[in-house]
């Protein structure tokens, strides 16, 4: 009797800390399980290279959202971005993919603008930047081609 008190105690202690371990992958890898407090917008770049689904968006140095995914929209990429419903974007913001570092990881710079409509969930950002291509200016130089 004894034996089978001190196994539930363990067996109960185990499933505790299984629960814990899969709350705290999920709040320190930041993923979304059921839905989130977010909407989608997109932006379509000539270019997105660098940029992976899960990238951050950040607006003033804050992180405000996640890259949902990149697909190819004839011969532009288009970029989902999931944005914070407490965020508020407009026509005129501008969508920056950006470095951290020198040879860092890549993220999205939003400008929020300010004097367009605001943008509506599954709205496209038309303004954007693509990112500095290091290896496109580093073989330019190597080679020459730089003014």
């Amino acid at each position: 009797m004894e034996k089978a008190k001190l196994e539930i105690v363990v067996g109960l202690f185990v499933f505790v800390g299984i629960l814990c371990l899969g709350y705290l992958s999920i709040k320190l890898g930041k993923l979304e399980v059921i839905g989130g407090d977010v909407y989608e917008v997109e932006a379509q770049f000539t270019s997105a290279s660098g940029l992976k689904p899960g990238s951050t968006i950040e607006i003033a140095g804050v992180e405000v959202g996640r890259v949902r995914g990149i697909t190819l929209n004839e011969d532009r990429a288009m970029v989902k971005l999931a944005v914070n419903n407490t965020v508020k974007l407009y026509t005129d913001t501008i969508a920056s993919i950006k470095t951290r570092g020198i040879i860092g990881e890549k993220f999205l710079a939003l400008s929020p603008g300010g004097g367009g409509d605001p943008l509506k969930p599954g709205g496209t950002i038309r303004d954007t930047e693509s990112g500095l291509d290091l290896e496109e200016l580093v073989s330019q130089y190597v080679h020459g081609k730089v003014n």
